[in-house]
Order: C-alpha cells, then sequence, then structure tokens
C-alpha cells in the first residue's frame, strides 16, 4: 500500500481558479519565455563570435547568460505544459531533478553575480594587473569552482527526497517542482531538509550579497580617491550593468523569501506570482540591461545586423 501511494506522480498547479484563462494565461509566459532564449542566446553568440569581447568580464557575463538559459529551459517546459494542454502529472525521478537543477542553478547565478564583483574590484582596484590576475585559466578555475559549488551543495537536501514516503497529497503548488513543496508532502522525519536549506541561504545568497556589498564599498572608496570627474564617471559606468544585475537578482530573491516566510495569509496565487517574477525576470532583464548599458555589447549587436542586413 505503501509504495503504491508514494509511487503515484506528482500533480502540478498553475493558476489555481483561473484554469480556464490557462491559454490566454500562456501568451506573456511564451513571449517572455522567448525573449529570455533570444537575449541570453545572443548574448552567448557575440561573446564567442567577436574576438573584441574575450575578456575576462565578458566571460563572467557568458556564464550569467548560460545559467539564465539553463534556468528557464528547467523550468518553461512543464510551465507551458500545464497552460497549454493541462498536462500536471510529473513522475518523482523527473519532480527531484527538476527542483535538484532549478534551486543549484539559483546558487550558481549568486556565485557568477559574486565572481563579476571580484572582476570589477580587480579592473577598478588594481588595473594594470588586471590581465595579469584575471587570467583565462583563472577565470575557468573561478567558473568552475562556482558550478561545483552549486550542483554539490545542494545533493544533500535533494537525495532523501527519493527514499521519503508520500502518503498525503501529490499536488504541488506550482507548474514545477520545488524542494520545500516536496518536502512538505513527506510522511517523514524532514527536519534536516528543514534546517539544511536555511543554513545553505545564509552561506550563499547572503554571504555573497554581503560580499558583493563589500567590494563595491571599497570600489567606490577607490573611485572617490581619483582626480578626475570624468575618470570616476568612466569607472562607475563600468559597474552599472552590474549592479542593476544584482539588484534585479537580489530583489526577487528577497522578495520571495518575504512573501513565503511572512505571506501566508497572502492570497496563494500571489505566492505563485512571485515565483514565476523570480524564475523570469532576471533571466528577461540581464540581457537588456547589458545591451543598453555596455557600449562593446551595443557595437557588436549593431555589428552582427549589419552583417545580416547585407547578407
Amino acid at each position: 500500500m505503501w509504495f503504491n501511494i508514494s509511487a503515484a506522480p506528482f500533480l502540478l498547479t498553475g493558476f489555481p481558479g483561473l484554469e480556464t484563462a490557462h491559454c490566454w494565461i500562456s501568451i506573456p509566459f511564451f513571449a517572455v519565455y522567448i525573449s529570455v532564449l533570444l537575449g541570453n542566446g545572443t548574448l552567448l553568440y557575440l561573446i564567442k563570435d567577436d574576438h573584441s569581447l574575450h575578456e575576462p568580464m565578458y566571460y563572467f557575463l557568458a556564464m550569467l547568460a548560460g545559467t539564465d538559459l539553463m534556468v528557464t529551459l528547467t523550468t518553461m517546459p512543464t510551465v507551458m505544459g500545464v497552460l497549454w494542454m493541462n498536462h500536471r502529472e510529473m513522475s518523482h525521478g523527473a519532480c527531484f531533478l527538476q527542483a535538484y537543477f532549478i534551486h543549484s542553478l539559483s546558487i550558481v547565478e549568486s556565485g557568477v553575480l559574486l565572481a563579476m564583483a571580484y572582476d570589477r574590484f580587480i579592473a577598478i582596484r588594481t588595473p594594470l594587473r588586471y590581465n595579469s590576475i584575471l587570467t583565462n585559466s583563472r577565470v575557468m578555475k573561478v567558473g568552475l569552482g562556482v558550478l561545483m559549488r552549486g550542483f554539490l551543495f545542494l545533493v544533500p537536501p535533494i537525495v532523501p527526497l527519493y527514499w521519503f514516503p508520500y502518503c498525503r497529497s501529490h499536488v504541488l503548488s506550482h507548474a514545477f517542482c520545488l524542494h520545500q513543496d516536496v518536502m512538505k508532502l513527506a510522511c517523514a522525519d524532514i527536519t534536516f531538509n528543514r534546517v539544511y536549506p536555511v543554513i545553505l541561504v545564509a552561506l550563499t545568497f547572503f554571504l555573497d550579497a554581503l560580499i558583493i556589498l563589500f567590494s563595491y564599498i571599497l570600489i567606490l572608496k577607490t573611485v572617490m580617491g581619483t582626480v578626475s570627474g570624468e575618470e570616476r564617471a568612466k569607472a562607475l559606468n563600468t559597474c552599472v550593468s552590474h549592479i542593476s544585475c544584482v539588484l534585479v537578482f537580489y530583489i526577487t530573491v528577497i522578495g520571495l523569501t518575504f512573501i513565503h516566510r511572512f505571506g501566508k495569509h497572502e492570497p496563494h496565487a500571489d505566492h505563485i506570482t512571485m515565483s514565476y517574477i523570480y524564475f523570469l525576470f532576471p533571466p528577461f532583464m540581464n540581457p537588456i540591461i547589458y545591451s543598453i548599458k555596455t557600449k562593446q555589447i551595443q557595437r557588436s549587436i549593431i555589428c552582427l545586423f549589419s552583417v545580416h542586413s547585407r547578407a
């Protein structure tokens, strides 16, 4: 009996009470989905194709774009499946794997933003040693470290999900699998799965945000010590894109955390909407921010379109 109940698939949830409007709701979701794929895909192509962008700053930007692509490709297929075809069933293995990638990639994104802050710190604090410190091999090592941190730290809370019995409702609150959703359905001691994520968030998102803040305090101190106002503006302008991406990411993280912790009496639709904003807004905005604020990216985009128009 236990095996049969546990083996029943999980049921994903779209927008409760708005099932008849799912087709209409899917239109903006699909538009954002395509925009994220095109925006981040274009950034990756430009950085690969344009040799003037073969610098540490743009390598880290490529890591950010790649992470955003993966987050979207991990979450959106099941979302569109629910909205378009009401395909709600999801096997345990597929659900746990999706949860693993979603949470791992969130930590990876935080780590990439931290690496980008380190890049700006070196570029402004010690510009003459920039190329000798951030060599290609060191950038690769930083990128590998960020990936390993994200994917290894998520193994401990995800693995127990495979052997937990699930004898309660199998209905999840989103159109994708999240660790906190799945663990609440388990008929087992989930103390570790409750405590570990709190510690993990403190050691990754919170610590990363503090280090980024501290690095920008030091950057600002260095810039304010510059004699020329023009040099100050130029130095700060190189940081605007990164600061914007950091704010977009961490404001959505804080918003999601607050509504889950303190918004228990808020409508369920607010929780769902905030989750979608968290997963879709940063991947949607990051390519736009860098396209508007970074002249080298603008030039590469113009060159790309001019080559295609001549062809």
